[in-house]
């Protein structure tokens, strides 16, 4: 008797569909290009930027002092929205104009403070709606309506702590929600632990040193972040310096640390000796080579 597939993997086979191995026997299942070009990104399975299907319930972890949080959150919208646009729809509308929801509890208002409006990017300064919520209740409750409203592109909240009403129940209702009504949610989570959660991509973020800029040195360089995703439904958890430019992300993979045995290996080879200075090949110009070598 054969055990049924877990449901990721019946999910994997319906989105990407493998040729069957003809009857009979003995020939070898062949895949054309076609096949291959299809079964690779279900087969690779890290997440990155600009991709087409996104998860509607992501929580971002982070601390309340370098807005760190809020600003991943918004770049991961906006990169979403982005890629959304760019997906053929011809029932689309040519540019996406509707209004993004902004809930915050009062403590995430105290500790990080509230959107500035001049400093969000331009496209969002006339589309943004605030709610100040006083208890996390009601930041839930506004989070939930705003989930049901398809009116909004998309929803960014902010909760400080672990507060008892954002349980596994409650964080249930949010993903549920979201993906009923299409709307994608990035929750802020300020100074909070890992609890559970039915978030589907779960990430933890830090403030990166920027990149110089292009054309002014001493210019502020483009938001980046530190981020790290340890939990996530569809892909590998994994590290990334993650770039604001100009709406979309860049990823670049962080540096790996060079190990003890390795640096030792490095520093023996370069005390076993020193390298000649003397060059292996000298040019003559116009003297014999007997004369140059006596020089």
């Amino acid at each position: 008797m054969t055990k049924p597939a877990s449901s990721l993997g019946a999910s994997a086979l319906q989105t990407f569909p493998v040729p069957s191995r003809p009857r009979g026997g003995g020939a070898a299942l062949r895949l054309s290009a076609s096949d291959l070009a299809t079964l690779a990104p279900g087969r690779d399975g890290r997440w990155r930027p600009g991709l087409a299907e996104q998860p509607l319930h992501s929580e971002i972890f982070a601390s309340a002092g370098d807005a760190s949080g809020a600003g991943l959150a918004l770049a991961l919208a906006r990169d979403a929205l982005a890629s959304a646009a760019a997906t053929p729809d011809p029932l689309a509308e040519p540019h996406d104009l509707r209004h993004v929801l902004w809930v915050q509890d009062a403590r995430a208002i105290e500790r990080g403070g509230r959107p500035y409006l001049h400093g969000l990017p331009r496209d969002m300064r006339e589309r943004l709606v605030h709610v100040a919520a006083r208890a996390p209740e009601d930041a839930l409750f506004a989070l939930e309506e705003g989930l049901r409203c398809r009116d909004f592109a998309c929803v960014i909240g902010e909760i400080a702590g672990n507060p008892r009403a954002l349980d596994f129940t409650a964080s249930r209702r949010l993903s549920l929600t979201a993906e009923k009504h299409g709307v994608a949610l990035w929750l802020v989570r300020l100074d909070a632990q890992a609890d559970l959660s039915s978030a589907r991509m779960r990430w933890r973020v830090a403030a990166a040193p920027s990149a110089r800029p292009r054309w002014n040195a001493d210019a502020p360089g483009a938001p980046a972040w530190a981020a790290e995703l340890f939990r996530a439904r569809s892909h590998i958890p994994g590290q990334w310096t993650l770039r604001d430019d100009d709406g979309r992300l860049r990823a670049d993979r962080p540096a790996r640390p060079e190990t003890a045995a390795n640096q030792n290996a490095r520093d023996a080879g370069s005390r076993a000796a020193p390298p000649d200075p003397r060059p292996l090949v000298r040019a003559t110009f116009g003297r014999s080579l007997a004369a140059r070598a006596r020089a």
